[in-house]
């Protein structure tokens, strides 16, 4: 197994001895971290998330915690556990204070809240490659430790930001369960750090080196247990609404048609599991218990399982336009529309138009003249203004040219 020599082990520790150290930059970046999390989080960003995860300092004495426990520097190790002790209280209390005063229930976390509730094995994997990068990119001065903290931040300040968002509010269980999240991704990632300098060989004595490994294994494998446990009721759920959905769409004609499926709940605590089905149905189709029981038959049969479906039905009706007349009105263009879409005329409608204008101008003028002589109507002819007509709205098969007088006089 390759070991480096003293000297480059020696400035090694130093580098991480300094970033291990509680200082103002340590505090104001956790700080600033932290508030962009929480604030990420309640607004299910993220964008805004990662944001946080790239400014998050917490990475920095977690390598010195995992340098100092295999090389047996117990200052090393109280300097990265003190920072990190601090950086995980400053976050946790923050987080809780943000909670209270944007006062969002428990009921209304965000998805991003939620999801860092219920941790499972694959977040043991993540932490165990994160924490390869962030030693690795230690050891290695050409990778940029940017990266490292990227990698590192993703499985740290999120999940304490929801433990205190969720003490905030009450909710114990989803604060024990982001909890567990973060000791998952704080042990793996101390794992892998002390693979990886082990690898490159940044250690004292292999009697050391094995006693941190065999220590942080087994404070590792107590919590895998339970995280196996989350891991299996993950998979049996998502085959559990695979399965309903199946259900549903192809293998029951009459509830697949009647209902559709918009949410699923299932509650592995009750004996048996209660899976709860959030779905949309018409008003004249309601569901039956006989269909219901139909449904959880072939679900205990595919699944192996017995389960106890709940269904949960929203009534919903389609409204129309049809349903204000009994029929619909078929679409037709304004004027406006009409005027904006016409074609620009001819000059042989131009001059058909003023014929036709001056045919009726003649027509309305004589009777007029002839009723204001007689007395029965009092119109002067010269305030008549002919731009008021209406061309659109004239229609000259009503006119009967035979009455009128001097219809073939020109005009004045």
């Amino acid at each position: 197994m390759p070991k480096v020599d003293q000297q480059t082990l020696a400035v090694l520790s130093q580098e991480i001895s300094g970033d291990s150290k509680l200082n103002l930059n340590f505090i104001f970046l956790s700080v600033a971290s932290c508030i962009i999390a929480t604030c990420g989080l309640l607004l299910n960003s993220p964008a805004v998330i990662i944001g946080a995860m790239i400014v998050a300092p917490l990475m920095l004495p977690l390598r010195g915690l995992a340098l100092g426990a295999m090389k047996g520097d117990l200052f090393l190790f109280r300097r990265g556990a003190t920072t990190l002790l601090m950086g995980t209280l400053i976050s946790v209390a923050l987080s809780a204070v943000i909670g209270a005063i944007a006062s969002i229930p428990f009921t209304e976390f965000s998805p991003e809240i939620l999801a860092r509730t219920q941790p499972n094995l694959l977040d043991l994997v993540i932490a165990l490659a994160a924490g390869a990068v962030g030693g690795f990119a230690k050891v290695r001065p050409k990778i940029s430790d940017a990266i490292a903290g990227t990698a590192i931040s993703v499985a740290l300040m999120p999940p304490l930001c929801v433990v205190g968002l969720s003490l905030s509010q009450g909710a114990v269980f989803s604060a024990r369960g982001a909890f567990l999240l973060y000791a998952t991704n704080l042990l793996g990632i101390t794992l892998a750090c002390i693979l990886v300098f082990i690898w490159e060989g940044y250690y004292v004595e292999k009697i050391r080196m094995a006693r941190a490994l065999t220590y942080t294994v087994f404070l590792t494998l107590p919590i895998v247990i339970p995280l196996s446990i989350s891991l299996g009721q993950l998979l049996r759920q998502t085959r559990l609404q695979s399965t309903l959905r199946s259900i549903l769409l192809t293998r029951t004609i009459t509830v697949g048609q009647q209902v559709e499926l918009i949410d699923t709940k299932i509650n592995w605590n009750t004996t048996p599991p209660q899976v709860r089905l959030r779905v949309r149905a018409r008003p004249d189709a309601p569901l039956t218990p006989k269909q219901v029981f139909e449904v959880e038959r072939l679900v205990t049969r595919e699944m192996q399982q017995d389960f106890l479906l709940v269904f949960q039905v929203e009534s919903f009706r389609e409204i129309r336009s049809a349903d204000l007349f009994g029929y619909r009105i078929p679409y037709r263009q304004t004027e406006v529309e009409t005027e904006q879409s016409r074609e620009p005329l001819s000059p042989e409608t131009l001059e058909s138009m003023t014929q036709t204008l001056w045919q009726f101008h003649r027509f309305w003028r004589t009777p007029m003249q002839r009723r204001t002589r007689q007395g029965r109507d009092r119109v002067d002819l010269d305030e008549l203004d002919l731009d008021e007509l209406d061309l659109d709205e004239l229609d000259l098969n009503e006119l009967d040219l035979d009455e009128t007088d001097n219809l073939n006089d020109t005009p004045d």
